[in-house]
């Protein structure tokens, strides 16, 4: 029992910490496509008119509750309180 606490000890010492403000990476950070729809940001909500964003995507208004669930292949693009696109991304 102590011989598998102290390999336990040994391998959580191998692992490099992660700097408290640096921004997590995930396999397929861009799933979503997110990448592709950077140029929206800043613009008016009304541009989203003449877009087609992929299916599935959630367009969150200020203030406006969404579910917590974490699904990667989803664009979300929220709209600020200025009206215009302050944020696009894959959550």
């Amino acid at each position: 029992m102590i011989l598998v606490a102290i390999s336990l000890s040994v391998l959580a010492g191998c692992t490099e910490p992660q700097a408290p403000d640096a921004p997590a990476t995930l396999p397929g950070e861009d799933a979503c496509g997110a990448s592709r729809f950077q140029n929206l940001v800043g613009q008016p909500k009304s541009v989203l008119d003449g877009v087609t964003l992929p299916e599935g995507n959630r367009v969150i208004g200020p203030n406006q509750p969404v579910t917590m669930d974490f699904r990667p292949t989803r664009l979300n693009v929220e709209i600020g309180k200025d009206g215009r696109i302050a944020r696009v991304g894959c959550y």
